[in-house]
């Protein structure tokens, strides 16, 4: 049953907060989670605490995401100069992945800062798309989306890269434009103490909703697991039955980004890539109750990465390191 009142998310968070506790290697999405439901509880004080925990331990795997997160919970909870202070930091640092732009971007716009909003929503297609890209990572596209609305808000007319987000939102929900969808009026509309005009609003929404249900059902990307070579390595000793699905490291990484590439011909969309490791995996193989030799085990797992947040999007972004960790760009590595 999804959480949905205060009581029912403190709850979950803390079912998130034991989990996190029994499976360390997963604390980050596992508190990421917990604070969220805390958040929604109204308990923003201890969300705040978990964001400080987070930054406060050994190398949290993603520290800007942390700390745009925290940034927006602190303008809520009445400590704007702060959240500010957390902004202008992760801008500083230029992250090249999506999440902590739109993060603090959406902030900005939450609390009419709509100029200082579209500057953040303009400097991360700036670092992650170049105007006129014809292909638009899955990740990108809501930052696409969100300028677009904000640029509606500030009046100001279409340029390129609405001219993109038009395009990519035509491709996936052709029923209704972006600019009818960004249109002020309609939050108007949605103020408005005219019964009919809150009838024909809602029956519009409910049009919509239609379009956006596939996305909704599938909330975290569809995943491909990635061993390191260290990891394979010590899988294949541990459970040599395995290399039968793992004949070399080179032959691995070469099928991931021929699933992947099968999967986007398809028309899948959301696409993302989930870095193993043996003790997560044998912990996964544990709650279980079956054997890391167990081969059928290996998709449940890469699921199961993906929707506790550990996905990667698939393609990088453009100019963006290979997902495999040589080093290399991606275009002239597995991308090329």
């Amino acid at each position: 049953m999804r959480p949905d009142t205060p009581a029912d998310h403190i709850a979950e968070a803390e079912r998130l907060l034991r989990t996190a506790d029994q499976y360390p290697q997963d604390q980050e999405p596992l508190l990421l989670q917990a604070a969220a439901h805390l958040e929604l509880a109204g308990e923003r004080g201890r969300a705040s605490s978990l964001y400080d925990r987070l930054l406060a331990s050994e190398n949290p795997e993603h520290p800007l995401l942390v700390k745009a997160f925290q940034a927006a919970n602190l303008w809520e909870y009445g400590h704007e100069a702060e959240a500010r202070a957390l902004i202008n930091g992760v801008q500083a640092a230029a992250p090249t992945e999506a999440a902590p732009w739109e993060i603090i971007a959406e902030t900005l716009e939450n609390h009419d800062e709509l100029e200082a909003s579209h500057a953040c929503f303009s400097t991360a297609l700036t670092i992650l798309l170049s105007e006129g890209d014809e292909e638009v990572p899955y990740a990108t596209r809501s930052l696409l989306s969100g300028r677009h609305r904000v640029r509606r808000m500030l009046g100001l007319p279409h340029d390129e890269w609405d001219t993109t987000a038009d395009r990519v939102h035509a491709d996936h929900t052709p029923d209704v434009t972006l600019d009818e969808l960004h249109d002020p009026k309609r939050l108007w509309a949605l103020g408005s103490d005219n019964p009919a005009e809150l009838r024909a609003e809602i029956a519009r929404l409910h049009s919509e909703l239609g379009s956006y249900r596939s996305a909704l059902s599938r909330p975290f990307p569809v995943a491909v697991l990635h061993w390191p070579e260290a990891e394979l390595t010590e899988l294949l000793g541990a459970y040599p039955v395995l290399e039968n699905e793992y004949p070399t490291h080179a032959a691995h990484l070469t099928d991931i980004e021929a699933s992947l590439r099968d999967l986007a011909a398809t028309g899948t969309e959301n696409l993302g890539i989930v870095t193993a490791t043996v003790p997560s995996y044998e912990a996964f193989a544990a709650s279980e109750q079956s054997s890391p030799a167990n081969a059928d085990l290996l998709p449940q797992y890469a699921t199961t990465l993906a929707a506790r947040g550990r996905a990667a999007s698939w393609p990088p972004a453009r100019g963006a390191a290979c997902w495999c960790g040589s080093g290399s760009a991606y275009r002239g590595c597995h991308g090329g």
